[in-house]
């Protein structure tokens, strides 16, 4: 079966377009985890105490509804204002690497990221206190009913955190997201080669 993918040419610069399936799954995996993000707000928004956590797994796991102005596990709650900008900045960067997509585990790291950011950008438009300074509803501690241990979190987060651990074993292991892949031993051959030549 012969492949889409542009053959290389020395010295010109062949254009690559993303496949219909990599954009697909991307697309798939940030409407799962939005959608997974918004009924669990709401449902923790619905059922939850914040003045009664939920023990779960012996307290490995707790579930206790706040109210976070900050980023990520409540990082820079006097920067409100900030976090939608980024988060907006994150999703153009996505777009733009979506124009050369041809890989579906790069996809799927992109998709987790994207699904995070819109997420919580939900909660930054439509929550109070008002636009775009919305506070993230946040809803699952670990090891302690508020949040000591670990900073409490939710379902977008954990999309984020996953997407760009994905990401960073990726590029660790040589993986573009073009489809291509870079083996150990090349990369060695083209640094010895670039030593020899010094």
């Amino acid at each position: 079966m012969a492949s889409d993918r542009p053959l290389p040419i020395e010295g010109v610069d062949v254009p690559v377009h993303p496949t219909r399936r990599s954009i697909a799954v991307l697309a798939g995996t940030a409407a799962l985890v939005v959608v997974t993000d918004v009924v669990t707000k709401y449902l923790a928004v619905a059922h939850l105490n914040p003045a009664a956590p939920v023990r779960l797994l012996g307290g490995a796991v707790y579930l206790v509804l706040t109210r976070n102005s900050g980023a990520a596990f409540s990082l820079g709650t006097r920067y409100t204002f900030v976090f939608p900008v980024v988060t907006l900045l994150v999703i153009g960067w996505i777009g733009w690497m979506g124009t050369r997509l041809r890989s579906v585990p790069w996809a799927v790291s992109l998709g987790l990221v994207l699904g995070g950011a819109l997420g919580n950008l939900g909660d930054r438009i439509f929550r109070a206190p008002g636009l775009m300074v919305g506070h993230v509803i946040d809803f699952v501690s670990l090891f302690s009913d508020d949040g000591h241990v670990y900073p409490i979190f939710n379902a977008a987060d954990s999309a984020l955190c996953c997407g760009v651990a994905l990401a960073i074993l990726l590029e660790l292991t040589g993986r573009r997201r073009d489809g291509t892949r870079v083996r150990p031993e090349r990369r060695s051959a083209r640094q010895t080669g670039k030593r020899d030549e010094d």
